[in-house]
C-alpha cells in the first residue's frame, strides 16, 4: 500500500473531483482518500464529494494494488494540480 499526505487547501470542488474519480477508475488498485479522519472510496464521485465539507488541510491518498505506483503518481499529480 502506498500513502501520500498532501498539505494545503485541498478543495475538492466538483470539476477536479470528477477528473480524479475518472482517472482513479482507470486503475485496478483500490484508491482511498482521507480527510479529517473520514475515509472514502476514491473511485466514487459521491464519496469524494463528501470530503469537500471537511475543512482540514491534510488530505491522505492511499493506493493499494498491482498498479499502485503508477496510480499514485497520476492521482497525486491531479490532486496537487487541482488546488
Amino acid at each position: 500500500m502506498l500513502k501520500k499526505c498532501l498539505h494545503g487547501p485541498n478543495q475538492l470542488k466538483a470539476q477536479p473531483a470528477a477528473k480524479f474519480v475518472k482517472a482513479a477508475n482507470q486503475f485496478l488498485s483500490e484508491v482511498t482518500l482521507e480527510k479529517g479522519g473520514h475515509r472514502v472510496n476514491g473511485k466514487s464521485m459521491m464519496s469524494v464529494m463528501e470530503l469537500a465539507n471537511h475543512q482540514e488541510e491534510e488530505l491522505i491518498l492511499s493506493v493499494d494494488g498491482e498498479d499502485a505506483a503508477l496510480a499514485m503518481d497520476v492521482l497525486s499529480s491531479l490532486l496537487e494540480d487541482g488546488r
